[in-house]
């Protein structure tokens, strides 16, 4: 007999939140896969259609105090998660001229205080337990600027939330860190490129690899960092982002002549 697979998450739990976005789905087919019981909220139940859900929460996280709720009445009603995967998020101010204290209010609102609110909750009751992982999908605009200043802020702070709980809530056995992606493709880019067709062939010189990450590598690698393989990991920011934040390619390519 072997022993089972540490990259397995047999018997676990999880509640994704963002769960009807692009990456939302592809979060909840890989834990899924991995075995795990999936849970998914988003802001409408009609977000969450046609995904193969234990349970469904339904929880607009631009409101702070209706998240808190939300999640206090899922851990009554059906209990504390193993895992909890802040996924949910939003921009559309792509540089500071887009940007004023409403918009910065509102990304904000939905990208920091919307995951704190949903996710403090169950971090308290999962360190209760003596248990726990959570995972923030942050982005490579936490990590350095890469335009949407508020969005920028808002994951810096998913990141500095992160390391907070590893610190605070690391004795209690609960792990936390944060997903740094780079461009994925998915609805969200959609807007982009309806007024610039051509913006693609602008993007992909700035990847090392050539290419934009999949939502299904940004999904393998929380199935990872909730796994017993990663049981040694917490406070880290892990980018998936095709190597935009290891250098500037186009300054070695371009300026230098390499690659």
């Amino acid at each position: 007999m072997t022993d089972a697979s540490p990259f397995r998450l047999d018997g676990l739990s999880v509640l994704i939140s963002g769960a009807g976005g692009g990456i939302g789905h592809a979060l909840v087919e890989a834990f899924r896969a991995a075995g795990a019981a999936v849970s998914g909220s988003d802001r409408t139940d009609a977000a969450l259609a046609g995904l193969e859900l234990q349970h469904r929460l339904i929880a607009d996280l631009s409101d702070s105090r209706a998240a808190d709720r939300a999640a206090r009445e899922y851990l009554a009603s059906v209990g504390t998660p193993d895992i909890v995967v802040s996924n949910a998020g939003y921009t559309r101010a792509e540089t500071f001229t887009h940007v004023d204290v409403g918009v910065w209010e509102s990304e904000l609102a939905i990208n920091l205080n919307g995951a704190y609110a949903l996710t403090r909750p169950i971090v308290d009751a999962m360190g209760a337990r003596g248990s726990g992982a959570v995972i923030f999908i942050s982005s490579v605009n936490g990590l350095g600027y890469y335009g949407n200043p508020a969005y920028s802020a808002a994951k810096a702070g998913l990141i500095s939330y992160a390391k907070a709980i590893a610190v605070e809530y690391g004795s209690r056995g609960v792990r936390a860190n944060a997903i740094c992606p780079g461009s994925v493709r998915t609805p969200a880019w959609d807007h982009r490129l309806a007024a610039d067709p051509g913006l693609m062939g602008k993007v992909l010189p700035h990847y090392p690899l050539g290419r934009l990450v999949t939502p299904g590598e940004v999904a393998n690698t929380a199935v990872f960092l909730a796994s017993p393989a990663a049981a040694g990991i917490t406070g880290t920011a892990i980018a998936v982002d095709a190597g935009l934040t290891a250098g500037n390619f186009g300054f070695v390519s371009g300026v230098l002549g390499a690659g």
